[in-house]
């Protein structure tokens, strides 16, 4: 196996580590609230913003899609500097190694979705989809969020957003150029953000979903607690 070959494992493993860090749970945790036991039970920032607030919610996004970022620009630091002497022109996801950089995208947001700190359970991927999608290629992280926007905001329901979103990653990236053997990985990943929004597609569906709200009771968040804890 390559030195380049080994370098993008051990990129795979520390991403998919690092992007198992639950930070929805860690910001409800700062108001006493443990967000797997209030709302929809998700650790993502749209139950976060509805059970804690804005504060937590905007933490949890910041959080989710920061470890994205930072995970897929250390390792295209790590792999140019390995490989092509810190070139990182040659890490063009558009070029001959671009599945490098879907893998470590997959594991970005497969640890994320599939936490190991949480007993392989987590979020659904779109924070930190939009933040490793920045660092693989900008335009298809930009044109993740753009997706995400036209279907989130008139219709004021994140998960179609969301799934819409996860829906165009692939066909982005064959607009863009990157290449079909790299492009795999990224179906993978589509395939698992809409697996993981299925609950939320029967709701759709059925005209069940609720929509976007944030949480503003000013009481304290171990009243939150102990409601999400009796329903």
């Amino acid at each position: 196996m390559s030195v380049l070959a080994l370098a993008t494992l051990a990129c795979m493993v520390v991403s998919y580590f690092v992007c198992g860090i639950p930070f929805g749970l860690l910001a409800a945790r700062h108001d006493n609230v443990d967000v797997r036991k209030v709302g929809s039970g998700n650790i993502g920032m749209t139950n976060v913003a509805r059970t804690v607030g804005a504060k937590a919610a905007a933490a949890t996004f910041l959080g989710d899609m920061g470890k994205g970022l930072v995970c897929m620009l250390l390792s295209r630091w790590v792999l140019a500097s390995v490989g092509f002497n810190g070139d990182w022109a040659m890490l063009d996801v558009r070029g001959p190694f671009g599945l490098f950089l879907t893998l470590i995208f997959a594991c970005c947001v497969l640890g994320h979705v599939y936490s190991p700190y949480l007993h392989f359970h987590g979020g659904k991927g779109i924070s930190v989809g939009f933040g490793a999608g920045l660092g693989l290629f900008w335009p298809i992280g930009l044109g993740m969020l753009v997706v995400f926007l036209a279907f989130a905001l008139p219709s004021r329901y994140v998960s179609l957003g969301s799934v819409m979103a996860a829906i165009s990653l692939p066909i982005q990236c064959v607009c863009w150029g990157v290449s079909l053997y790299a492009i795999i990985p990224v179906v993978v990943v589509a395939c698992c953000v809409i697996w993981a929004h299925r609950g939320n597609i029967k709701k759709l569906l059925n005209h069940k979903e609720s929509k976007f709200s944030v949480h503003h009771d000013s009481q304290g968040g171990s009243d939150q607690a102990g409601k999400g804890g009796a329903r």
